[in-house]
């Protein structure tokens, strides 16, 4: 058991760093999925023929996917056209890309559930198509898919790891530190586990509480 621990005390410098990696590229990802998520329903559901044909076409080209093929487009065929990324700057890219298609779903589930008047009195009070989305739509649509959206981000939280294969220094990447250094695998793989749940708790417990929140109000 000593062992076991002694893998984490000698070898915090790389497991806290890489973990703190994974952090930054949870939370910054996570922000800009939101945003461009939010920017795509909104094309997806826009009175706008070429905006919904855009949104469409984009979640169903990112959704069917895999990760690893985005991130592979953006380290070798980017830097072909001449737009290049920093390794950490390109795995937000690509999980911001790929993670925004299923925020994007989310909310347009979120918005089928939000009562059709609501939207036609809006609009007969004078509202423009963004003023009903933004003050009307979105809003409750938002509390609706609370569950699904912390799912989608636990998903992207535990997709980090593909960026280990890319040079990202993240948490996926620990295990060749530990390789280089003659440390026990799987101790290491263990750690590993414990910091990805230690990362999760917190989001599954904001998802329930904001859950109970919203249902004690409605």
């Amino acid at each position: 058991m000593s062992d076991f621990f002694h893998v984490l005390t000698d070898n915090w410098d790389v497991i806290g760093s890489h973990f703190w990696e994974t952090v930054k590229l949870f939370l910054i990802s996570a922000v800009g999925s939101l945003v461009l998520g939010t920017l795509l329903v909104a094309m997806r559901v826009s009175p706008v023929p070429a905006l919904r044909a855009f949104g469409s076409s984009y979640v169903l080209l990112l959704r069917n996917t895999p990760l690893t093929l985005i991130f592979a487009l953006q380290v070798f065929a980017l830097p072909k056209l001449g737009v290049n990324f920093e390794f950490f700057t390109g795995a937000c890219v690509a999980l911001t890309a790929y993670t925004s298609a299923f925020v994007c779903e989310a909310l347009r589930s979120g918005i089928n559930t939000v009562p059709v008047g609501q939207a036609e009195a809006a609009r007969a009070l004078g509202m423009t198509f963004l003023q009903v989305l933004t003050n009307v739509v979105l809003p409750q649509a938002f509390r609706t898919v609370v569950p699904p959206l912390v799912s989608v981000l636990n998903a992207m939280l535990k997709n980090t790891t593909v960026a280990a294969g890319f040079s990202v220094a993240e948490a996926g990447a620990i295990t060749f530190y530990l390789s280089e250094r003659g440390e026990n695998q799987i101790y290491g793989l263990l750690w590993i586990t414990i910091g990805f749940l230690i990362l999760v708790v917190p989001l599954v417990t904001l998802q329930r509480m904001l859950e109970r929140r919203w249902k004690a109000a409605r």
